[in-house]
């Protein structure tokens, strides 16, 4: 989703807009709703999940840790994201979200509805055709990459669900319908390069970088440039922002058995760097993940949401 910081043409902005340490003034969880739609089956190899978000408050402001990209539509709330680099991007009816490479803060005027699709490497490849390092860090008009057809579906729907004549189902099958139609065959070597890198993920909160090398058919230095064209960071990266989000969703649990808090502890050189890591790709430090003021973090979080690897965690079977 969305931002907070500012460029010299929205100067005149309303003061609402968070800045600096106020941005850390977020929306309460109490007043945001989200809840997760299955895909259908023959789409789960392009699509992790289907997503209802809303809220109804006139300013909404929350950070999205680092993840995948996305297909929404915004019904309603109009809002900003801003990136890393200093690329702040408005959000569009319908938008192409690409996959973020850390955590990425966002401001909406609201009410805010968002109805959307998180991509798979695969479904990234298969439908965008885009490279997922060079495109990373945006929020596109959905259109300006996808054509003028998903721009028809998505402001029908829209409009539809503004008048109750759609529900958020209804929009999810929509979007369910054009992703369908517009998949295209990745070449074959590559979907097993890719399926590789999501199970090498999955082995282990920190897996050896020689592990993935010694299964995949190409060169290492072949095998870097495709996985950064899949999924937007070399694999050294890769493995580190994965380690730092699934840390953060093992610090959600309830409780944290012996097990997984060892697993932790041998994951990174020490609390500090836990600590560092967990606030760049998470968007908070360890002591805040479980704050009631981080509704979307904590949504985002959920061990579901790495379903496009195999995820390595306690409630894996179920979530996945």
């Amino acid at each position: 989703m969305l931002n907070g910081g500012q460029t010299p043409e929205q100067t005149e902005r309303p003061s609402s807009k968070p800045d600096g340490n106020d941005l850390f003034h977020l929306t309460s969880a109490s007043l945001v709703e989200l809840d997760y739609i299955a895909p259908p089956a023959e789409l789960r190899p392009y699509i992790t999940t289907l997503f209802h978000f809303r809220c109804d408050e006139a300013v909404i402001r929350d950070i999205q840790p680092a993840a995948i990209g996305q297909l929404t539509l915004f019904p309603r709330g109009k809002g900003e994201m801003q990136f890393r680099n200093g690329q702040c991007d408005p959000n569009h009816e319908v938008s192409l979200v690409t996959p973020n490479s850390v955590s990425v803060p966002f401001f909406v005027d609201g009410p805010m509805h968002a109805i959307g699709a998180s991509l798979s490497p695969l479904g990234w490849a298969a439908l965008t055709g885009l490279h997922a390092g060079e495109h990373g860090n945006r929020l596109y008009r959905a259109s300006d990459w996808l054509g003028k057809e998903v721009e028809t579906m998505g402001e029908a729907a829209c409009e539809d669900y503004r008048e109750g004549r759609m529900s958020a189902q209804e929009c999810a099958d929509a979007l369910c319908e054009f992703i369908a139609s517009k998949i295209k065959p990745v070449n074959q070597r590559h979907a097993e390069l890719i399926n590789q890198t999501q199970r090498w993920l999955g082995s282990d909160l920190d897996p050896r970088l020689d592990a993935l090398y010694e299964k995949l058919s190409y060169s290492q230095r072949q095998s870097q440039r495709l996985i950064e064209q899949y999924f937007g960071l070399n694999p050294r990266a890769l493995r580190r922002k994965y380690r730092a989000l699934r840390a953060a969703s093992f610090l959600f649990l309830p409780t944290l058995t012996p097990e997984y808090e060892a697993r932790l502890g041998e994951a990174f050189y020490d609390q500090s760097h836990m600590i560092k890591e967990i606030r760049l790709f998470a968007g908070r430090t360890p002591t805040r993940l479980n704050d009631e003021e981080s509704p979307y973090l904590m949504e985002m979080l959920d061990l579901r949401n790495f379903r496009e690897i195999d995820s390595l965690g306690p409630e894996t079977s179920s979530s996945a």
